[in-house]
């Protein structure tokens, strides 16, 4: 059975000496805004969402190269591998039958959807014929940008990213020598939704839900790396408001301005009739 209630949530979380975020246009520093805010893009987030979903056993379709379970080396693979050629050619197997293959296949497939585009065969003159492929699949699980509270306060420090392998040792080259970025210290916010309208075309299930309601507050584990060494970024807490139907007794954006959050991670909620939201703590 699909979703049968809107649902609502939102993430509090804190960065400590961590890039949050990088930006690979300029120089990988933590992303920011015109105004100074600090952002982790919607893309970001939805990574660690699979990432923590794929750690706990669940069929992931796009999955980042570092955690591959099946050794596919691309998602045209990926996809021919598990649903079958046919059903990517566009003539035996129809677009709607593809989509609900793939959504039953893949959590984060019926989760966010995905955008199946493959290009035709490659003829001998070197064009392509028009056997190619798209199928749009919309997710009923969206999920903002987080922005910080403050403007944030960015360090950068210069670094030795390699040593040298050749020569006597004497000299460096100076592309041994890098910068590193990070986030002192901020509070970052973000919100999401569930439509059980989408969720309807997708199968995405009130199991489902309950799935990621269980990984967000983990969402920074298993994540560390140098930029964000364990321990630097934490959920500080989850608020899920649960409607009692599928069109939901608020509109979202009405539901997302009744929480204000404060520069030191506490939050303040104002209340809806008929609506309680569940405060759950970070892991």
């Amino acid at each position: 059975m699909s979703l049968d209630h809107k649902i609502d949530f939102a993430i509090i979380l804190s960065v400590k000496n961590a890039n949050p975020n990088g930006d690979p246009l300029n120089g990988n520093r933590p992303r920011t805004d015109y105004d100074g805010f600090g952002e982790i893009s919607d893309v970001c987030l939805k990574r660690k969402i699979r990432d923590r979903l794929q750690e706990a056993g669940f069929p992931i379709f796009v999955q980042s190269d570092e955690r591959k379970t099946d050794g596919m080396p691309s998602l045209k693979a990926r996809a021919e591998n598990v649903l079958g050629k046919d059903a990517l050619d566009g003539k035996k197997t129809s677009p709607d039958k593809t989509a609900q293959l793939a959504c039953a296949q893949w959590l984060d497939v019926r989760t966010f959807g995905q955008l199946f585009a493959f290009s035709g065969k490659k003829k001998k003159d070197g064009e392509e014929d028009a056997g190619g492929i798209s199928i749009p699949i919309r997710g009923p699980v969206t999920i903002q940008s987080a922005f910080s509270v403050e403007p944030v306060s960015i360090a950068s420090i210069q670094i030795t990213k390699s040593v040298s392998g050749e020569g006597d040792g004497s000299k460096r080259g100076s592309d041994t020598m890098g910068m590193k970025h990070r986030v002192d210290q901020a509070i970052y916010f973000t919100f999401g939704s569930m439509n059980p309208q989408l969720a309807g075309r997708t199968g995405f299930s009130n199991e489902d839900a309950e799935t990621i309601k269980v990984v967000l507050p983990k969402l920074f584990e298993g994540d560390a790396s140098s930029a964000r060494p364990e321990g630097s970024m934490a959920v500080e807490k989850v608020i899920w408001w649960k409607h009692n139907s599928k069109p939901g007794q608020y509109s979202s954006a009405k539901v997302h301005r009744t929480l204000t959050v404060n520069p030191d991670g506490t939050y303040e909620l104002q209340k809806l009739e008929g609506l309680v939201p569940e405060e759950i703590p970070g892991f």
